[in-house]
């Protein structure tokens, strides 16, 4: 236990944050005023029904058998880079999910990650991967528009190869609880498409009803420019869905923008995929994976339908108006680009930034892209750390760790009010002195509600000082050391890789790479879900027996020097992924 002092004039003593860059968004923007607060999930429809929610879970495979902090615990900047740490786990109660009966529960995933404070955009660009893809300012994990099924050319397969990928919100979407989250096997709670609750907490244009606990649009006008809502790999900010009319002038107006996508339902100059049958994929989807139109998916059906898979939607830049016969115009007839964002001035950013937006229509709904387009903008160096290796300065450390925060006292009928936000859990006691050298115990003892703790007191003469001392906490799970599966930000280590094919990678190129399994290797049915060299995603994974092959666009302004070859297969059901890889496999150059 750290006891924390905070030394409370009633006359009001400003605190401030440890060595926090006013300057820059990228360490500001995170929600760090709840962090204090233990994370807790509705079980089930009764337990949302009557507010029961908790703070420890398990069905066995996801066990919280302590409470941990929500959201945000620490962060760390440099000049480089921006570190974030967290337990993953949203500020707002969590669930329910399928009253109870999907099989994943959240759980603490003992997160460190850095993201880039200096974003480079390369002209060729990476697809998104599987999994984590950046966090938003609550702590939780963003996830890209996929649910990870692909038609395989005869059925769907998790993890599997293929240019027809299936929509994680149109697919899974009766499993998102109604903050539009759920978890993967690992506990790993993260958001696919427009963070409702979230958005709710930062003020952004989202009602909430105490009664059903639920969340949706609100009908009132919009007022304010939409919030950061997180930070994406590659050093870029996502905001909500309302930006200034013109991107380039923020007194323009206010309006939600508009998605780059069309449904091939054959209406605005697109084919129509229920007559012609899945024959090609869409133009932006030649561009990200690198193959040709031709690529066969299922005829649409009851089974297979219309917006199914994210090739069913075509980038309006691809088409001609058929209203005027020439192409549609980003600016003018929609908002977003392919990677649906833009460059454009936010509040954040008055000299102007590239920004993804999340998408939805009119009425609230997320529509494609949702967060963010099949492909990052800029580079995605950002990636999962497991310590800190240069030297930083700390922007926040909470949690367990919250300084006492007092809040602007109160005198009502001759009597103060203290108001504190500490840490749930935490026992505190109140001190008072009239001279700073004898210090009196007011009160002891006192446990806080959820993290905000009072004490009232007479006002007599003469007049006095108050401070707030923390002199126990309760046990909890830490957001530090490592988790049972993969929620550390990683993979369980597996056997290492026998081989690596080429050694070298030059800068600048796209290099090939055979990876050899090596003692012990997945059964042969097994599709790999990923391969890394370094901090670079690959693409077209597959597996020829024990060789799994990748692709690597390796930046132009890439580290130089060893790097290590990592692939990533599915575990046994419950028990995470498991990475095979080999230490400094590959050397940059």
């Amino acid at each position: 236990m750290k006891p924390r002092l905070l030394l409370s004039l009633v006359t009001a003593l400003a605190t401030t944050s440890s060595e926090v860059d006013a300057a820059d968004p990228r360490t500001n923007s995170w929600i760090t005023g709840l962090s204090g607060r233990y994370a807790r999930i509705y079980a089930n429809d009764a337990a949302l029904g009557s507010g029961a929610s908790v703070t420890t879970w398990s069905n066995g495979t996801q066990n919280q058998a302590l409470p941990a902090y929500a959201g945000v615990q620490e962060i760390y900047s440099s000049t480089d880079w921006v570190y974030l740490r967290t337990s993953g786990l949203a500020l707002h109660v969590m669930g329910p999910w399928l009253n109870g009966q999907f099989p994943n529960l959240p759980a603490n995933q003992k997160a460190f990650y850095r993201i880039p404070r200096s974003p480079s955009v390369p002209t060729t660009k990476t697809q998104t991967g599987l999994g984590t893809i950046g966090y938003f300012v609550d702590g939780v994990a963003m996830f890209d528009s996929r649910d990870g099924f692909v038609w395989t050319g005869a059925a769907e397969a998790g993890n599997g190869t293929g240019y027809w990928q299936r929509e994680a919100y149109v697919n899974e979407g009766a499993t998102f609880d109604p903050g539009y989250a759920h978890q993967e096997n690992t506990g790993n709670h993260h958001y696919h498409a427009n963070p409702v609750a979230l958005r709710y907490l930062l003020g952004d244009h989202v009602e909430f009803n105490s009664a059903t606990k639920t969340y949706s649009e609100s009908a009132a006008a919009v007022t304010r420019h939409s919030p950061i809502l997180g930070w994406v790999r590659d050093g870029f900010p996502i905001y909500g869905p309302f930006g200034y009319s013109i991107a380039s002038n923020s007194s323009s107006g206010l309006r939600r923008m508009v998605s780059a996508y069309q449904l091939r339902n054959g209406q605005r100059g697109s084919d129509n995929l229920t007559t012609s049958g899945r024959t090609t994929i869409p133009a932006w989807a030649q561009r990200a994976y690198g193959v040709a139109a031709s690529q066969s998916g299922p005829a649409v059906s009851t089974t297979y339908p219309l917006g199914r898979y994210m090739e069913d939607n075509v980038y309006l830049g691809d088409l001609n108006n058929p209203n005027t016969g020439t192409p549609f115009v980003l600016g003018t007839d929609f908002d977003l680009d392919e990677y649906n964002g833009r460059w454009c001035i936010t509040p954040e950013f008055p000299n102007g930034t590239y920004a993804y937006f999340t998408s939805i229509a009119a009425n609230g709904t997320p529509v494609f892209p949702y967060n963010i387009g099949r492909s990052y903008y800029g580079s995605p160096v950002g990636a999962a750390v497991t310590a800190l290796a240069e030297t930083v300065a700390t922007n926040f450390i909470g949690g367990a760790d919250s300084a006492p925060t007092i809040t602007t006292p109160t005198i009502s009928a001759g009597s103060l009010t203290l108001v504190w936000n500490g840490a749930e859990g935490g026992t505190y006691q109140v001190e008072s002195t009239t001279n700073f050298s004898n210090w009196t115990t007011n009160l002891a003892g006192i446990l806080p509600t959820r993290n905000i703790g009072s004490f009232t007191n007479m006002v007599t003469a003469p007049a006095k000082f108050f401070r707030i001392h923390q002199t126990a906490i309760a046990p909890y799970d830490p957001a530090t050391g490592t988790t049972g599966g993969t929620g550390g930000g990683g993979a369980t280590p597996g056997p290492p890789l026998a081989s690596v094919s080429p050694t070298v990678g030059n800068r600048g190129t796209t290099v090939s790479i055979t990876m050899a399994l090596g003692a012990n290797p997945p059964p042969a049915n097994i599709l790999p879900i990923s391969a890394t060299l370094g901090t670079i995603n690959g693409s077209n994974v597959q597996r020829s027996g024990n060789n799994v092959t990748a692709s690597f666009i390796i930046p132009a302004n890439a580290n130089a020097g060893p790097a290590t070859v990592s692939v990533v297969f599915p575990g046994p059901p419950g028990m995470g992924n498991v990475s095979f890889s080999l230490v400094n496999g590959c050397t940059i150059q």
